[in-house]
């Protein structure tokens, strides 16, 4: 130790949340550390508190306003009663003890392990008990996190203090909030019917009040805590909680957020879907180059063409027409008329997108199920003329019939998902003459992005995808 007659001591005292188990009180410690130095002689110029503070990082106020006593020259020691009180990490109990103390001349001392850094001795166990200390933290996190491993796959909601809108946190567990979840609800019916985050944001805070933020309204769109999963370093688990959507809905939710055709909606900066003022703003594409339309001075003109934002051109010599935007609007809204009152004209149009959806898929699935019949009867065939043992053959037909059942269940279910899509369009399709006779520009919008993915010109041909 320095040969000083005034030895100037900053006493640090620390406790976390699980220490007050451990006799670490910051009056235990304070009491402990003021006896010590008195008995040195030493004099205390102040002591440092920093309560329920963690000891895994130095983003402590005490701390701070320590160090910085110790870099203007106020302290000649700093004191604690232990050393993980300084730091439980290895990195920066060796950081503070030699780029801060040792390098502006002061002295460290632990009162629990007796030992200082003006010894040899001294320095070289600080580097040790720190590896330990290291350690502890090490297995308090480890413990802590196997434990609420442990809660989520029991299903319990890891998410912090504050549930998910449309939940209430009670005795640990979330229940469904009676005045918030049907307002969750409306989120995904109002989103699934075409309109924007934006303007479901606007809508829900205009109506019930408190929702300020889309995002608010974005992240809810993507939390499968709706639909009973909870979820924990990345892992996803079965929660106990009551979902507040059913599993269809959120599956097409996502589908629509992932969506090439909702990316290729949205525009400028704000890149919110039907945010133009036009009918169908976000909804045209150029055949010929690939890049989209937008309205210009009376016009629907192709980016490339138009060079109105250098961003969007795809192809700066595309000669692609411009449509006006009364006669495209109209040429619409007539074909989605007729898709209406032409019943031969619908029942094409269902047919075509319901084959074109699933029709490949259906038929490769009908195939392998028609060549494991094949490959069971087979099987039948062997046993009967006892060229395989039993076992083996009773083994392999339960796996060609498992595998056969799967099938067939994803075919019932592609039917069920198909029929819940068609019953989706034609309840938007219905609501087509109230909202083009008195909604406005963004509902008419929003229900022809209900109803086609996008439209396509070339020149006088306009080719309109569905979305069924």
């Amino acid at each position: 130790m320095q040969n000083k007659k005034f030895i100037r001591v900053g006493c640090y005292v620390r406790v976390s949340t699980e220490n007050q188990l451990e006799n670490y009180s910051i009056e235990e410690q304070t009491s402990r550390l003021k006896a010590y130095c008195a008995a040195k002689d030493w004099t205390i110029y102040r002591i440092y508190t920093d309560p329920g503070f963690s000891g895994g990082n130095t983003n402590r106020p005490a701390l701070r306003q320590m160090l910085g006593d110790v870099h203007n020259g106020k302290l000649d020691m700093v004191a604690v009663y232990k050393l993980d009180r300084l730091s439980r990490s290895q990195k920066d109990t060796l950081m503070l003890i030699e780029d801060e103390f040792i390098s502006h001349h002061v002295e460290f001392v632990s009162m629990s392990e007796n030992f200082d850094t003006s010894t040899p001795f001294g320095r070289a166990m600080i580097g040790i008990l720190s590896v330990f200390a290291q350690l502890e933290k090490d297995q308090i996190t480890e413990r802590f996190t196997m434990g609420r491993i442990g809660r989520s796959k029991a299903g319990y909601y890891h998410g912090g203090p504050t549930p998910p809108t449309g939940y209430q946190y009670i005795d640990g567990k979330l229940t469904v909030d009676v005045y918030k979840a049907p307002q969750v609800r409306e989120v995904f019916d109002r989103f699934l019917s075409g309109y924007s985050i934006h303007s479901i944001q606007r809508y829900l805070h205009e109506k019930y009040g408190g929702w300020n933020s889309h995002s608010l309204v974005r992240n809810i769109l993507r939390n499968t805590v709706y639909i009973g999963k909870v979820k924990f370093k990345g892992r996803e688990y079965d929660g106990i909680q009551p979902p507040i959507i059913s599993d269809s809905v959120f599956r097409r939710t996502q589908e629509l957020l992932l969506s090439s055709t909702r990316e290729s909606r949205k525009t400028g900066s704000q890149k919110t879907p039907f945010r133009a003022g036009y009918t169908l703003s976000g909804l045209l594409f150029c055949s010929r180059c690939g890049a989209r339309y937008s309205a210009n001075h009376g016009f629907y003109k192709c980016y490339s063409r138009a060079k109105s934002d250098a961003k969007y051109i795809a192809d700066p010599d595309c000669k692609n027409k411009n449509w006006p935007i009364r006669e495209l609007d109209a040429l619409v809204a007539g074909e989605i008329e007729k898709l209406k009152y032409d019943r031969d004209y619908l029942k094409e149009v269902l047919r075509g997108n319901t084959e074109r959806k699933t029709g490949t898929d259906t038929a490769a699935v009908t195939a392998r199920m028609k060549e494991l019949d094949r490959q069971i009867g087979r099987m039948i065939d062997l046993y009967q003329i006892g060229s395989i043992p039993v076992e083996r053959i009773s083994e392999k037909v339960a796996l060609l019939q498992k595998e056969k059942n799967l099938l067939e269940r994803q075919l019932a279910e592609k039917k069920v998902d198909a029929g819940t899509a068609e019953k989706r369009f034609l309840d938007t399709l219905n609501q087509f003459d109230e909202v083009f006779s008195s909604g406005s520009t963004e509902e008419k919008r929003a229900l022809i992005a209900s109803l086609m993915e996008g439209v396509w010109i070339d020149g006088e041909n306009v080719r309109i995808k569905w979305r069924i």
